[in-house]
């Protein structure tokens, strides 16, 4: 069938608008693919996303403790790092209602504890772009050998809920790129029954009542990992005030724990001010704890500005979590195998601590751990920077990693190895690190070779030579 010449005019006219459309389309995104499901972590292989960088989250949690039901809001701000097609985010067991790319409504799905998120239209690489959920359900605390046997995560207190959650646990109760390489600030508000407290990380901004219902908003300005997030609710006594160097603190105590020998805010504050002239100024806007009974949780955790602890067992434990702030908070693994660099350094702070009261010198207590465990003991088994997924907390990360700090110190001398400490987290101040990042940066400090030592003491199976 011929076409008139007006018709054929209409007909080119289309097929040219047609091929802008699709040009401009390509332009937009050219060869758009679908992020990666997890960034790769050889212990939590599905854990973060990748394709984008995460920026800020700002999280909406509204629990009734009596029903256990959490309906959250989760607005995250990321910049695309390729042309994406679609994206994950991790989300374990909640219900999403809705999802929205950029003010529009997106196509979702789940599979196992993945969101799967189709924009309307495909997101060019750096578009920075928010992605907005809402979503329902009863949080469950995780289990099993990780932690100890302990559970951890969402946990339900007698008056609200307790939140600690490394290593995977933050994607139990908000949508997340739950790994600590993919870090972003944070505004988090708490809405709760009148008469409790909703704490949460950096500073409180804005708090109230309306309508029988508590609200607290705060503000991490600095970058965090998910892990580190919390949402702790219940009855708490708080007090405030400022270390004696001028770091704001905010100590919540659950008035029903006894008060003990250790006095929470009194070592918070002693302990901020002397780790900053140690490993470098504290690196956040408020300092303080959380103090919870959860004797369920066998363990207490650097929560980002305000440790966690279910029931302070010690002052040890106090400057263990606090130590954290500079190494696991401030500098974060680039990858889980790397835990040492958190728990052997936040051990070590515990033996620098008892220099510092005059009790032992880190020598004593490099030695009288290491003469505890004998040649025949399963401690010395262990491959200390990659202690692999269900041990990643096991002793030998703790301590053997504060003994690989004790011999360096002893191989470096004092002055290189105190300034080997504020140097590493200068280096990677609100960013991550990794175990050779450390050595070499240890050996420009030192100038000295020191594979040797690091072989030794983090890699090779067996007891070491008492240096």
């Amino acid at each position: 069938m011929a076409l008139s010449r007006s018709a054929r005019r209409t007909s080119r006219w289309l097929a040219l608008a047609t091929a802008v459309a699709s040009a401009f389309a390509i332009a937009a995104a050219p060869g758009a693919s679908p992020g990666a499901p997890g960034i790769g972590d050889p212990y939590f292989p599905d854990l973060g996303n990748g394709g984008f960088d995460a920026l800020h989250y700002d999280l909406g949690v509204s629990y009734n403790p009596d029903s256990d039901v959490l309906d959250g809001t989760t607005t995250l701000t990321a910049e695309a790092t390729q042309n994406l097609s679609s994206f994950d985010l991790d989300l374990q067991q909640l219900t999403v209602d809705s999802v929205r790319v950029d003010g529009r409504p997106a196509h979702f799905t789940r599979t196992a504890d993945e969101v799967v998120i189709t924009p309307a239209k495909p997101l060019k690489k750096h578009h920075t772009f928010k992605v907005g959920l809402a979503y329902h359900g009863i949080p469950q605390a995780l289990s099993g050998p990780i932690v100890f046997g302990s559970q951890y995560g969402w946990m339900k207190t007698a008056d609200g809920v307790f939140v600690a959650c490394e290593p995977n646990a933050a994607s139990s109760w908000f949508p997340s790129s739950d790994h600590p390489s993919d870090k972003a600030t944070y505004d988090i508000r708490i809405d709760a029954p009148k008469g409790l407290t909703g704490v949460s990380n950096g500073r409180l901004v804005d708090s109230g009542t309306k309508n029988g219902r508590a609200h607290f908003h705060w503000r991490e300005s600095k970058p965090m990992a998910t892990y580190l997030a919390t949402a702790t609710i219940g009855t708490f006594d708080v007090r405030q005030g400022r270390t004696p160097a001028g770091t704001p603190i905010y100590v919540a105590t659950d008035p029903v724990l006894p008060k003990g020998s250790v006095d929470v805010y009194q070592v918070t504050a002693e302990a901020t001010d002397y780790w900053s002239k140690l490993f470098g100024p504290y690196p956040f806007e408020e300092t303080g704890a959380i103090v919870d009974d959860m004797p369920q949780a066998g363990f207490s955790l650097e929560v980002q500005s305000k440790p966690a602890y279910s029931a302070v067992r010690s002052e040890s434990t106090i400057v263990h979590e606090l130590a954290h702030q500079w190494f696991g908070d401030d500098v974060s693994v680039a990858q889980w195998k790397n835990v040492w660099l958190n728990e052997g350094f936040a051990t070590y702070a515990q033996w620098l601590w008892d220099e510092h009261r005059g009790t032992h010198t880190t020598r004593e207590d490099f030695v009288s751990a290491y003469n505890a465990r004998p040649a025949t003991s399963g401690f010395w088994g262990s491959k200390v920077d990659d202690p692999q997924r269900d041990t990643m907390f096991g002793d030998a990360v703790y301590t053997r990693g504060a003994m690989t700090l004790e011999a360096l110190r002893e191989r470096i001398g004092d002055k290189a190895f105190f300034k080997l400490l504020p140097a590493w987290t200068a280096a990677h101040r609100y960013g991550n690190g990794t175990t050779e990042q450390f050595e070499a940066l240890a050996e420009k400090v030192s100038h000295q070779d020191l594979g040797d030592l690091f072989r030794t003491w983090l890699e090779m199976p067996g007891r070491p030579a008492l240096p």
